[in-house]
Parts: structure tokens; sequence; C-alpha cells
């Protein structure tokens, strides 16, 4: 891979730096083009005190065009399918710029967690009925997310066919 020294640049700064952010990134052993990127769930949301995996994918034109991320952690949130995992977030679209870090992009999901665009959203319950929407979100952050002593990897409902092949 032509960029391989950014992105090892980009693993580097991410993780020196997880303490203040809550975001993690690693790659998969197996290949240099596949990450897991972690978020941890931004305070007063629903989705606070959960550890969410997110599957990157590399373009080989990476990082000229922008990575493919899908949620792997099961989460309900307007801007992001329950069934799939994949968002609509427009810095992983038309508003990706070569100058994005990995980094910037997982602070920009983390950050769409706090503010949902509610002009796209997959589900309308949000706008309808907001209280049922911040109970179900609370309830998959606990039955999803939680980090406890088995770990989030056990409990993230995670398709690894999926990952393997980049969705």
């Amino acid at each position: 891979m032509k960029h391989l020294a950014r992105i090892l640049k980009e693993l580097e700064e991410c993780n020196t730096e997880q303490d203040s952010s809550g975001i993690t990134l690693s790659l998969k052993p197996d290949n240099l083009t596949r990450l897991v990127g972690s978020i941890a769930g931004p305070l007063g949301t629903p989705y606070e005190g959960g550890s969410f995996q997110i599957h990157i994918a590399l373009p080989g034109a990476y990082p000229y065009e922008p990575p493919r991320m899908k949620f792997i952690t099961k989460i309900w949130h307007p801007n992001i399918s329950s069934q799939s995992g994949a968002m609509c977030l427009d810095i992983l679209k038309d508003q990706w710029s070569r100058a994005v870090r990995l980094k910037t992009a997982l602070l920009s999901v983390q950050a769409l967690l706090s503010a949902p665009e509610l002009r796209d959203p997959q589900d309308a319950l949000y706008i309808c009925k907001y209280q049922t929407f911040i109970d179900t979100a609370r309830s998959w952050t606990e039955n999803f997310a939680r980090v406890s002593s088995l770990g989030v990897e056990e409990k993230t409902g995670t398709d690894e066919t999926a990952c393997r092949n980049g969705f």
C-alpha cells in the first residue's frame, strides 16, 4: 500500500491520545487496509458508558478517497442502520478531504452520536417519539456496548464475514 507510512503514523497518533479522546484504532493483523476503531459513547447521551467498535476499510486510493466505515457494535441511532451498521455522515462521502485523518473521522462519528443529523434520519422515531428513541438507545447501549467482565467484543453482535470482506 502506497500510503502505509501515513496509516502507521495515524495509528500511533490516535492511540497516544486515547485517554483524552476516548478513541482507539488498531490494524487487523491479516490486512493493512482493514482497521477497527473504537469510540467511547459521549457524556450526556444515551450512549454514555458504551464502547462502540467500527470497522474501517481503506480504499486503494486512501487518503484521496474516504475510508468506508460501519458500526460493528449494534447501535440505535437515527443516522446509523440498526441492521447493517452503515452510517450517514458527510465527511465519509462528499465532504471528504485527503487532509482528514482517521482520528478526525472517528471524532466526527462520535460527534454524530451527540448531535444526530435530523435532515437525514434512517429512523423517524427520533422525531416522532423522542423518549422512546432515548429509552431504546440506552437499552441497546447497555445490552451491546457496555464494557463488562465479558468484554465488549463478546457483546457486539459482530458480523465477522462482513468485516473480513470489507462489508
